[in-house]
């Protein structure tokens, strides 16, 4: 069973041009137009479990980060194919 941050991440990437990141503010918007701020959080501790599982890469300044040590603004992407 999917979360609803889970399933507008992953929409969003798939909507997304191939190898190209999205912004987690673009998930949050998606989640709650207008109150989208105060979902931020929430996207980036799915994003985090997501990134630990391999089902997407955290960046920052363009290079993949590890989940559990980034700190700022960051993007997400999917992994590059094996």
């Amino acid at each position: 069973m999917t979360s609803p941050i889970e399933d507008a991440i992953e929409a969003l990437l798939a909507a997304a041009p191939e190898g190209k990141s999205i912004d987690p503010a673009a998930v949050a918007k998606a989640l709650d137009a207008e109150g989208w701020r105060r979902q931020l959080g929430r996207v980036r501790n799915e994003a985090i479990g997501m990134a630990r599982q391999g089902r997407l890469v955290i960046l920052r300044h363009g290079k993949p980060a590890d989940p559990d040590t980034f700190k700022g603004v960051y993007r997400l992407k999917r992994p590059d194919p094996a």
